[in-house]
């Protein structure tokens, strides 16, 4: 792999308190969601997040194991994702816009080298804004 994903500084994690709350929501809207379609509660995930809601309040120094593991599992998401999601971004749009580009015979930017002119500078036609629109531009 070409880009070092090792962090200079140490990577903080949520406490864990948030950590809890956030489980409790998620665990609770698995437990409900079936109501709204007319089905049965999930009894199973509303005492998980009963659990991790008492954890939560009143020890979450409880919660500190799985919140490191939830943690690291985010970092391994990181490393494995982000190359994926630039990697497609790459080759689902930047390499067909410059193939297109290149097939319409367009060129943003004129980089070709030319020995017989002086200067490369584009004189602009009208010439721009006067220069008093400068000043105290806010």
């Amino acid at each position: 792999m070409h880009e070092d994903l090792r962090r200079e500084g140490a990577v903080e994690g949520s406490s864990n308190r948030s950590f809890g709350g956030v489980f409790t929501v998620v665990f609770a809207a698995v437990g409900l969601l079936p109501l709204i379609r007319g089905g049965e509660v999930r009894v199973w995930a509303l005492v998980v997040a009963a659990v991790f809601f008492t954890a939560a309040l009143l020890a979450p120094a409880l919660l500190a194991p799985l919140n490191r593991l939830w943690f690291k599992f985010g970092l391994l998401l990181h490393r494995v994702v982000s190359p994926l999601v630039m990697g497609m971004l790459f080759y689902v749009v930047v390499t067909p816009t410059g193939l297109l580009m290149r097939l319409l015979g367009k060129r943003p930017l004129d980089l070709d080298f030319d020995s017989t002119v002086s200067s490369y500078w584009i004189v602009r036609q009208p010439s721009g804004p006067a220069p008093e629109t400068m000043k105290n531009q806010f």
